[in-house]
């Protein structure tokens, strides 16, 4: 079918060496049909004979050796003058198809040699010589085998005739190989590009593992050099590339578009000029028999210029193997403009997805799931819902990255899983960092509010419209956590993240609203308190606004050790320490306001405002306090890990 794909490119030069192949081992399959039906006429009019034994012969000429025993065999006369065989038919079809093969490939060296050649052949066909038929004339079978130069022309001496010229065209068109090239008829000048084209396709070659594929051919027909690679097996997916004295042209096929796209992408940047993608049709291809074909065209001052594009183009040609098959399996994971953006990321790297493949794809990335994140990543769903788009585009890279590395380096399959599965956890944890930066948010929160209620009780004489403002932001701060706090437990529930991070989130809303609170009493008191309970207020405020500048230290510490950086535990665990420490100190603060309270000075409304207040404060300490064991679980958690 390449054959056909090559022909509809107009580039049948190419194929030249390939029809004269085909054309000479038609000859070998016609000699041995003809003397086949030699023998059954034989045996036809001496049954009791031996059958000559043709195996040899057939597997040399890829002919199954039943076939002909049976035809030998089965052969009896009708009549005096007529041979019925079993297979008769089909063999006579197949020795007109077979004449047809040699005619085709003298014709591609010669047109008005092959127009003799058709013409000699429509003259035995017009005189019923090779007519498909179950039995045939004992005469017939003479005209066919006979080569008398007396009578007229016989398919035996058409036969010999084409084998002539066929040999003379195998002389004309000697092979070479150049760089794992097979060349023909090229001159001195086409050696260069042609081993600039080899020099890349062999660089990137080994990116293909096993797959069959990328066998370029070159001959040099007029003043054209012609270069074909079949790259794969999908029967219309084939490159040619004219290089002539001033231009470099490519002509590529593919029944994919979305391939041919991506193609034409690996060139950006180059002063390649394409035509548009064109939809053509050619009988044979799977689905409905269409591909799609694409030029580009490349004029060059140098010859230098000219040997770096093939070199570039050769290398280009291993990332087209699998591509389709390669972006299903990625589009499984994340989304299609995504997949083509790996893959593209994977060739410009040379790195490739064949590997990823030869690894087992789909199924290495599951076994990397169920053994590193069993419990955040469900069956079927998307990377890229749990990692984020550029969480899951990353993660894939490596994927593909860490596959091609074992391959090369003759690495064990459980190895790659094993790091892919190491590098999932990485990814995961950056899941974890996004969602601990949001609780961050909050703490930064809850120092404002802290800092705005330590502001209304450092006022030494409190001007009740600016306390009540600062009561006012204090509560729009407050709803503006509120938001971030229901984002992050959404974002929480939708990764399947970590439990203790939406306890963190809980603890941190709660100290938020108890400094809220706080801030609304402040607004609230009724005239000037006694100067040591607003020093003790404005103490136990400040050990707050201390306590969450100690929240946010430790969480920002605990994020790094669970990026690796393990000795950023001891900052975590020692931030913890010194939460319980301002819990300790605002517990004690809290009481000697109570007791100064109670030894009376105080009307009832400042009474209660000031164990209000001092109980508001202490409770968010309590909160922060709290925070202290959850960030002390996760710490220890991931160093566990």
């Amino acid at each position: 079918m390449k054959t056909d794909i090559v022909k509809e490119l107009g580039q049948p030069d190419i194929l030249l060496p390939q029809l004269v192949a085909e054309g000479l081992a038609a000859n070998d399959r016609i000699k041995l049909r003809l003397s086949a039906l030699q023998a059954a006429a034989q045996h036809a009019k001496q049954p009791r004979g031996n059958v000559p034994d043709l195996t040899m012969e057939s597997r040399a000429a890829g002919i199954a050796p039943a076939a002909l025993v049976t035809l030998i065999s089965g052969a009896h006369l009708a009549g005096d003058d007529k041979v019925v065989a079993p297979g008769l038919a089909p063999l006579l079809k197949s020795i007109e198809g077979d004449i047809v093969a040699m005619i085709s490939a003298a014709a591609a060296g010669d047109p008005a040699e092959g127009q003799h050649f058709e013409k000699r052949l429509a003259s035995i066909r017009s005189a019923g010589h090779l007519d498909a038929t179950p039995e045939i004339e004992i005469a017939r079978i003479g005209r066919l085998t006979g080569v008398d130069h007396e009578r007229p022309d016989s398919l035996h001496r058409l036969v010999m005739d084409l084998h002539k010229a066929l040999n003379g065209l195998a002389a004309s068109q000697s092979e070479a190989v150049i760089a794992g090239a097979h060349v023909f008829g090229i001159q001195d000048s086409d050696r260069a590009p042609i081993a600039s084209f080899m020099r890349g396709l062999n660089e990137t070659r080994p990116l293909k593992f096993n797959h069959p594929g990328l066998d370029a051919t070159a001959i040099r027909a007029g003043d054209r050099l012609v270069i074909q690679n079949d790259i794969g097996t999908t029967d219309a997916h084939v490159i040619v590339i004219v290089v002539t004295a001033s231009t470099v042209t490519i002509t590529y096929t593919d029944i994919h578009l979305a391939r041919a796209k991506f193609f034409v992408s690996l060139f950006d940047g180059r002063p390649l000029k394409w035509s548009g993608l064109d939809k053509h049709a050619a009988a044979g291809l799977e689905d409905d028999g269409t591909f799609y074909l694409i030029t580009g065209s490349y004029e060059y001052g140098r010859p230098d210029d000219r040997d770096e594009l093939l070199a570039v183009i050769g290398a280009s040609l291993v990332f087209l193997i699998d591509w389709n098959k390669a972006r299903k399996l990625l589009r499984s994971w994340v989304a299609k403009n995504d997949a083509v953006r790996i893959l593209e990321w994977a060739a410009r790297q040379r790195i490739g997805h064949r590997g990823f493949l030869e690894l087992g794809g789909y199924e290495l990335l599951g076994a990397a799931v169920r053994s590193a994140a069993p419990t955040r990543i469900g069956f079927g769903e998307r990377l890229d819902q749990v990692l984020g788009r550029d969480g899951a585009v990353s993660f894939l890279k490596t994927a593909l990255q860490i596959s091609t590395e074992a391959l090369l380096g003759g690495q064990s399959s459980r190895l790659a899983r094993d790091r892919i599965g190491a590098d999932l956890v990485r990814h995961l944890d950056r899941v974890d960092s996004a969602l601990l930066a949001m609780v961050l948010r909050q703490i930064g929160l809850s120092r404002d509010v802290a800092a705005l209620v330590l502001q209304s009780l450092s006022m030494i004489d409190p001007d009740p419209v600016a306390v009540r403002q600062l009561a006012e932001r204090a509560g729009r701060i407050e709803r503006k956590a509120d938001k971030i706090a229901i984002e992050a437990r959404a974002e929480i529930a939708r990764l399947n993240a970590k439990p203790v991070i939406g306890e963190l989130v809980d603890r941190i809303e709660q100290t938020i609203d108890e400094l809220e609170q706080a801030a609304f009493i402040a607004s609230l008191a009724p005239g000037p308190m006694k100067p040591e309970i607003r020093s003790a207020l404005g103490s136990l405020a400040s050990i707050t606004v201390t306590a969450t500048e100690q929240a946010a230290s430790g969480l920002a510490a605990a994020a790094e050790v669970q990026e690796g950086r393990r000795a950023d535990s001891e900052d975590a665990l020692a931030a913890v320490a010194r939460l319980m420490d301002a819990e300790h100190e605002a517990d004690a603060r809290e009481r000697e306001i109570t007791a100064s309270v109670f030894s009376g000075g105080l009307d009832v409304a400042a009474s209660l405002a000031a164990l209000e207040l001092a109980r508001a404060i202490e409770r968010a300490t309590d909160c922060l306090a709290g925070f202290g064991h959850l960030l002390r679980r996760y710490t220890m958690s991931d160093l566990s890990a």
